[in-house]
Formats: structure tokens, sequence, C-alpha cells
């Protein structure tokens, strides 16, 4: 089996032991995007639809470095910190991914890092 790992400065650089994702015989495994701006590595200023935004833009910067795109996601998890958000969540994702949505799962957790309202992770398949 081989891996690849995927990196990209389009993308928020990892903040802890982790890749911003793993490549394995055409499925790319994307580790979890909060709304940190590339560029500076601070949060996204706006509130929590200029976060949710952010964290689309930084998954798709990552997919797009491992081949693919947004469209390819299969399974897409989003964890909120306020679950009256899923609406919100739904509305922009209309805007980023063409019907045919991928799988997902929508939870409300206590905490993220960096104190954000959103995180998402996802898996895409991609021909190798």
């Amino acid at each position: 089996m081989t891996r690849e790992i995927i990196a990209t400065a389009a993308a928020p650089e990892a903040i802890g032991t982790y890749s911003q994702a793993i490549k394995v015989a055409g499925t790319v495994y994307l580790s979890g995007q909060i709304p940190l701006v590339p560029a500076t590595m601070e949060m996204v200023v706006g509130g929590i639809e200029a976060e949710i935004r952010q964290v689309f833009e930084n998954l798709s910067a990552v997919c797009q470095a491992a081949g693919g795109c947004l469209d390819d996601i299969v399974k897409l998890n989003v964890f909120l910190i306020d679950l009256d958000n899923f609406s919100l969540v739904n509305e922009i994702m209309a805007t980023f991914f063409a019907a045919q949505y991928p799988a997902r799962a929508a939870v409300q957790v206590s905490a993220l890092p960096r104190a954000a309202g959103v995180e998402m992770d996802a898996v895409m398949v991609v021909p190798d």
C-alpha cells in the first residue's frame, strides 16, 4: 500500500501532528478543516457564515491538491458548536457542491480548536 501525503499552501497548514490529507489507492482522507485563513493562519472574521464558507474553501484547496474537487467527496462530516446553524450549512453547501451531494453527518460538539464554530473533514475518491 502506497500512502501519498497531500499538502498545499492554499489551505491552512496542520496545527498538530497530522497531514492535510492522505491518498491511498484513489481514496483521499481529508483532515478536519477549521476556518483558518491560509495566508495568515488566523481565524476568518465575519461570524459563522464566513466560517462555514472558509472551511469549504479550505477543503476545496486540499481536494485540488489531491487531484480532485469538492464534487469528488463521497462522505462529509460537519462538526458544529451550535446545531442551530445546520440550515445555514445546507444553504452554503449548496453553493459549493453540485446536486448529488455526498453522504454526510452533522453533529453538535462542545468545543473545537481555536474556538471555531465549525469544522469539517471528508473522504474523497479520485482516479489514481
